[in-house]
């Protein structure tokens, strides 16, 4: 008898079908499990007549990061910040570029809003408005949540792009101030955007910075949750990029988990994320769709602040954690 037949199966062999693991940060549950997972094993099937099963997790982006870093066989990410999968790459569990995929691996996107308490009583309409004395607000932690790290960058370069509309130079002084004092009232950080929002949804605070998908996923998921969605007049799109984590590939697995995430840029797909809210960042047509999507009057995104590379270390870093944070 063969060594290698004592030897117990992988799932991927097991049972004459494939499974994918996925980790994905917490707001992509929906989305996933709902929508794209079926859609893409009936897919399989048709073409291939093989099952293919998910065995998905989700939770904040730095998390699932650092569980993957930590040993867990996850196939494919899909973050929040572009920062966790360079954080692989750097360690070896990412050996391609996922920047080669279509849309430089971006599957989708969504810009940051404001929810406040039903009729709007503490009169918020824009990030300064959260400086107000007295306002309760929620936020995730900046430590284990991509969706934080956003918030931080949505309120910041808001008030950058503001006053560089209104002179036609960014007002760093102001906005580290508005920063300062909107900080100074947040007295709850969970671990994930979607942990915050449950907690928001419990009747905590008077305000949640978070994703609109979220806020949307919040308003239809309960009928009767105490919420209104405040558009702010500048905000950051985030954007979400998908990774195949190599290391725990095997040749075997390789084309069902290519094929898969090649599917996630598909029209199929994407019109799929934007059922449940996301932007699509493939064809900007489709967003027409959701006819629930807001206009933000002037949106931003990541590049303002010269990409990852740059905004990690300077506002992360340099201006949150140690001119914000520290000085609470």
């Amino acid at each position: 008898m063969a060594l290698s037949s004592c030897l117990p199966q992988s799932p991927t062999e097991s049972g004459g079908g494939l499974n994918i693991t996925i980790y994905g940060f917490s707001i992509m549950k929906e989305s996933l499990e709902k929508e794209i997972f079926p859609a893409f094993s009936a897919k399989w099937k048709r073409e291939h007549g093989v099952d293919v099963k998910f065995t998905p997790s989700f939770a904040g982006s730095e998390t699932i990061t650092n569980q993957i870093l930590q040993g867990v066989k996850a196939q494919v990410g899909i973050f929040s910040i572009e920062r966790d999968p360079q954080r692989l790459k750097e360690k070896g569990f990412v050996t391609g570029d996922w920047r080669a995929l279509p849309q430089k691996g971006i599957i989708n996107k969504t810009p940051f809003v404001i929810l406040v308490r039903r009729g709007n009583p503490k009169g918020i309409h824009d990030f300064p408005d959260l400086a107000k004395p007295g306002i309760k607000i929620i936020h995730p932690d900046p430590i284990s949540s991509g969706g934080a790290q956003w918030s931080i960058l949505a309120m910041y370069g808001s008030e950058l792009v503001k006053s560089e509309k209104q002179s036609g130079e960014p007002d760093r002084a102001q906005a580290l101030q508005t920063l300062q004092a909107i900080w100074h009232n947040v007295f709850s950080t969970p671990a994930s955007a979607r942990e915050a929002r449950t907690t928001f949804e419990l009747g905590n605070g008077d305000a949640l910075i978070t994703y609109e998908l979220d806020a949307l996923l919040m308003k239809h998921s309960n009928a009767n949750v105490d919420a209104d969605i405040v558009i702010p007049e500048a905000t950051i799109f985030s954007e979400h990029p998908v990774v195949i984590i190599d290391r725990n590939v095997s040749a075997h697995d390789r084309p069902v988990i290519d094929a898969f995430v090649q599917y996630l840029f598909t029209e199929e797909a994407q019109r799929a994320f934007v059922k449940f809210h996301f932007r699509s960042g493939v064809n900007e047509a489709l967003n027409q769709e959701n006819k629930e999507l807001a206009t933000i009057k002037y949106p931003f995104t990541v590049d303002y602040f010269g990409g990852w590379d740059r905004a990690y270390p300077e506002i992360i870093e340099g201006i949150f954690r140690d001119q914000v944070q520290k000085r609470k």
